[in-house]
């Protein structure tokens, strides 16, 4: 945990030695206060609650997630500073484990900068904290399984533009996957238990679920084992890279 921890402080510091940090976070309260208010009909639905908030999460992170994790390994490998951090006396999964730590916790920082939507929400009503706090904890999850994917991608290309758009293609079948545009095209000649094997798959069935409040254990389990999943392939891959 050691080492963890320092590739982890190094990681995050590193994203606010550089305007990288502070232009994300911009964008992301911009795009966020946009879709909210202008798109999502805040104030004319006439309710005390942040749906419109939320759903439009896996739309900003689908672009914004990716562009953080696409610099995590191919910039050290296009720089060649892979070599040098591969050589220290860190374990590998330390390494991936504390590279990915830090750009969760930065996402993290940018999606609690903006509580005042949630002041806002509470001073023109009187709305359910705990449905806020669930669509909180499952965008936070959510961000993380974008990450843990944008990662693997970087660790396989020395380009930050196809680590970027690989992700957002990855990123993009995983979010519509229980979209009806997609089951349909299975319906047709696979059976049920098939459409529901696709649909489990889909961020957007996992992440509505945890925003209407109810915080299932199989959609904490689905979006800890996605994270794991493509953390263990980043791992594999940067092996993969380190032996070739």
């Amino acid at each position: 945990m050691a080492t963890t921890w320092a590739i982890f402080r190094r990681e995050l510091a590193g994203y606010f030695n550089t305007p990288l940090a502070y232009v994300f976070i911009v964008i992301f309260l911009f795009l966020t206060g946009i879709f909210t208010f202008y798109m999502g009909g805040f104030f004319n639905r006439g309710q005390a609650d942040l749906r419109p908030f939320f759903n439009f999460h896996p739309w900003l992170y689908l672009f914004l997630v990716p562009a953080i994790a696409m610099r995590l390994w191919a910039e050290e490998r296009k720089s060649g500073s892979i070599e040098l951090l591969l050589t220290l006396p860190l374990s590998l999964w330390s390494t991936v484990l504390g590279k990915f730590l830090a750009a969760w916790v930065f996402t993290i920082i940018a999606l609690a900068l903006t509580f005042p939507m949630w002041i806002t929400v509470s001073y023109l009503g009187q709305p359910d904290h705990g449905v806020i706090l669930a669509g909180y904890i499952g965008s936070m999850l959510m961000a993380g399984g974008y990450l843990a994917i944008g990662a693997c991608v970087s660790a396989a290309t020395k380009n930050q533009v196809i680590a970027f758009v690989v992700s957002v293609v990855i990123c993009f079948l995983f979010t519509v996957s229980g979209a009806p545009m997609v089951l349909d095209f299975f319906a047709g000649w696979a059976p049920q238990a098939v459409l529901d094997a696709v649909a489990s798959f889909s961020f957007l069935t996992h992440f509505n679920a945890i925003t209407d409040g109810v915080i299932d254990l199989r959609d904490l389990i689905y979006f800890c084992s996605l994270i794991l999943f493509w953390l263990f392939a980043n791992l594999f891959v940067v092996e993969v890279k380190k032996a070739g």
